[in-house]
């Protein structure tokens, strides 16, 4: 028989992959929440109980995955990557990003081949 303990964590991640599959919408925690069928405020400590960090962080980490992925991988302007993934300018989404990898998005986009594989793994 499952235990409340499993079915918290089958729902946490099922919406660790519907998050990841919704790289150019807008999600917040309250969609999330209630998504997962819970209160905005249950949820958050549910999901920080089963993963260590909070949802609020995890979505913004999910974002800039997916946005380094997109500098390393396309040519799209920076500034079009930014808005793509929710930054409302260029500036800020530079701060987050060299806040979560030490180097801004030029930078990143200037390593060399190897280098931009390890920073995918």
């Amino acid at each position: 028989m499952a235990s409340v303990h499993d079915f918290h964590q089958n729902i946490v991640d099922e919406l660790f992959l519907w998050i990841a599959q919704q790289p150019d919408k807008p999600i917040s925690i309250s969609l999330v929440a209630e998504r997962a069928g819970f209160s905005r405020w249950h949820f958050q400590r549910m999901f920080k109980k089963h993963t260590g960090m909070t949802l609020g962080r995890y979505i913004k980490n999910i974002r800039l995955d997916q946005a380094i992925v997109e500098l390393i991988t396309g040519d799209d302007p920076i500034i079009f990557i930014a808005l793509q993934y929710g930054y409302e300018s260029q500036q800020t989404f530079t701060r987050a990003i060299k806040s979560y990898t030490g180097m801004n998005p030029g930078e990143i986009r200037r390593l060399s081949d190897e280098q931009k594989m390890s920073l995918l793994k």
